[in-house]
Formats: structure tokens, C-alpha cells, sequence
């Protein structure tokens, strides 16, 4: 985090820092908003756990040597050029996708993303064009609002910052991954300029957690956050024994009784505790796939897909 935002001055790294973690998981809400899709098509192949960023990326420069009208493909590759810190490789990959494909919001807000962290500047202009470019087709976009009032904070508008994330918060369903970190940030500019927020943040209007969220983040029986950092004190042959019967104890249920809604959602929430936002991705690809047809269950996963920030 520190090394992404070390372009930023001393007093603006912090409000930097904060918001590339609020962005990653905001892509998350953008992708599963757009229809519960499953894992991209140009992501298809290796698993992208086992395979290394590097080899990842050639094979998708390949595969675009002879499909150059990916935009898919271009911006499966511009996360993976993310992913190694290449920030300007990946806002180059991101501005082809937007090339072939414009009208995507998701595609515009992860350009101007690599922008900010390839720089120059804090918040350079383009990255702010192309911000507002997927706010004109999506509005409640959250990585583009976030990083908009990011903008405004370091041009001073210290109020207009706070309000724009004050409305990020209110879209954010109760139990988001990202929840804590805005009202954080808010929290901290606000002292750091001697605005009161408190009261805002109090009175401020909350989206109640859907099924899906509340099921996500309350504690359903089996491997918890909390599970996982007991694990984390143990001597490491102790953990990875738990940890592995933890999941392979899940996955043998689930392979039993499929059609367990609150078990897929267990094991996403799982995967995305151990730091496995792949293996989640698949879980949830699974559980769709188990109750294909069944809209309110599907609505009920894909909200918690949602709050857990699985893509």
C-alpha cells in the first residue's frame, strides 16, 4: 500500500492508501452488480491462483494478438499488469478496453485507477476524466465516487469530500467489506480539518444488509474471520491442519447436499477470509450454477457475494 502511493505527499498518503483498498473492493460491487456474471471469459484457462502474474500476462498477450478486439481480454489485462504494480502498462491495457468498448463503466473507473497509481500528480487529469467518464454511465459507480471526492479533498473542497463519501456510505449495504474504511476516512479528514462529522455519520441513512449480507456477515456455524486469526497464533503445521479441515470439511457437505445455500455462502466468506478471491469467485460460480432458475436464491448469493466483495 505504502509503495502505491508513495508518489503522494506525506499528508495526502494516508487518504491515498485508503483509497485503493476502498477501490479493490469496490471492482468487486461493479462486477457482480453487472448480472451475477461468472468468472470473465479471458480469465478462462489456468487457475489465476496457481499461475504467476507474469505468465498470466503472456498468455494474454496472445491471446489479444489474435482477438484485438477483446476489450474483455484488454482488461482482464490490465488487472493483471495491476496486480504487478505496472500501473502505466495497466492503464494502457484498460485505455484499449475502453477503446473497443465505451459505454463500460467498470471498464473507465479501473483506467482512471492505474492512472492515479502511475501518475503524475496525486490525481492526475485524466485519471479525473475518465472517473467522470463511468459516473456519466453509472452513477452510483463506487470506485469512481470515491476517488472524485479523493480529488476534491486534495483540491481543498474538504466538505465536498466528506459529503461525496458520505453518500458513498449511505449506497454501502450494513457489513460491506469496505464500509469500515470510508467512514474511517471520513473520520480522519474530518479531524485532520476540524469538521465535525460525528453527527453526520450518525444521522446518515444506512442500507440495511440484504439476506444474502446478513447471512455473509453474521456467524453461521464453521470457519469465521475470527476462526482464521485464532489459526494464525498457531506454530504453522497446526494452522495449515486447521485451516485445510476447516475447508475440506465444508466442501465434502457441500458436495453432499449442494443445494445448501448458507454453505456456499460459508464458503465464500472462507475463501475470501484465507485470502483466496479465486477459489471464492469459483464457490460462487458454483452455487449459482446449483440453483440456476431459482431467482430469489440467486439474488440471496449474489448479495452475498456482494457484501463479502467476491468478484
Amino acid at each position: 500500500m505504502t509503495t502505491r502511493a508513495s508518489k503522494a505527499s506525506t499528508g495526502t498518503r494516508i487518504i491515498l492508501g485508503a483509497a485503493v483498498l476502498v477501490a479493490l473492493a469496490a471492482v468487486c460491487i461493479s462486477v457482480t452488480r453487472q448480472g451475477s456474471q461468472s468468472l470473465p471469459e479471458a480469465a478462462a484457462g489456468p487457475d489465476p491462483e496457481s499461475e504467476n502474474p507474469e505468465a498470466m500476462i503472456t498468455r494474454l498477450e496472445a491471446k489479444l494478438k489474435l482477438d484485438p478486439n477483446d476489450a474483455t481480454g484488454w482488461s482482464a489485462l490490465g488487472a493483471a499488469f495491476f496486480r504487478i504494480d505496472k500501473f502505466a502498462e495497466s492503464a494502457t491495457a484498460y485505455a484499449r478496453a475502453v477503446k473497443i468498448d465505451p459505454r463500460n463503466p467498470d471498464f473507465w473507473s479501473a483506467l482512471g485507477e492505474a492512472r492515479v497509481l502511475a501518475g503524475p500528480g496525486v490525481i492526475p487529469a485524466e485519471a479525473k476524466q475518465a472517473f467522470e467518464r463511468a459516473l456519466t454511465l453509472d452513477p452510483k459507480d463506487p470506485r469512481a465516487r470515491y476517488f472524485l471526492g479523493v480529488a476534491q479533498d486534495l483540491a481543498g473542497d474538504h466538505n465536498g469530500a466528506i459529503e461525496a463519501w458520505l453518500a458513498l456510505l449511505a449506497d454501502t449495504p450494513r457489513g460491506a467489506p469496505w464500509e469500515q474504511d470510508v467512514q474511517q476516512l471520513i473520520l480522519v479528514v474530518g479531524a485532520k480539518e476540524k469538521i465535525e462529522v460525528a453527527s453526520r455519520l450518525a444521522a446518515l441513512k444506512r442500507q440495511a444488509p440484504s439476506d444474502g449480507a446478513a447471512i455473509a456477515t453474521a456467524a453461521i456455524p464453521g470457519p469465521s474471520r475470527q476462526q482464521m486469526q485464532a489459526a494464525a497464533q498457531m506454530p504453522k503445521g497446526q494452522q495449515d491442519a486447521m485451516i485445510q479441515s476447516m475447508i475440506d470439511g465444508l466442501d465434502a457437505k457441500l458436495k453432499a447436499n449442494p443445494r445448501n445455500v448458507q454453505g456456499w455462502i460459508m464458503l465464500m466468506r472462507s475463501r475470501m477470509s484465507l485470502g483466496e478471491p479465486a477459489k471464492a469467485a469459483a464457490a460462487y460460480v458454483a452455487a449459482r450454477n446449483t440453483f440456476s432458475g431459482d431467482a430469489a436464491t440467486l439474488r440471496q448469493i449474489d448479495e452475498a457475494a456482494n457484501s463479502l466483495g467476491v468478484r
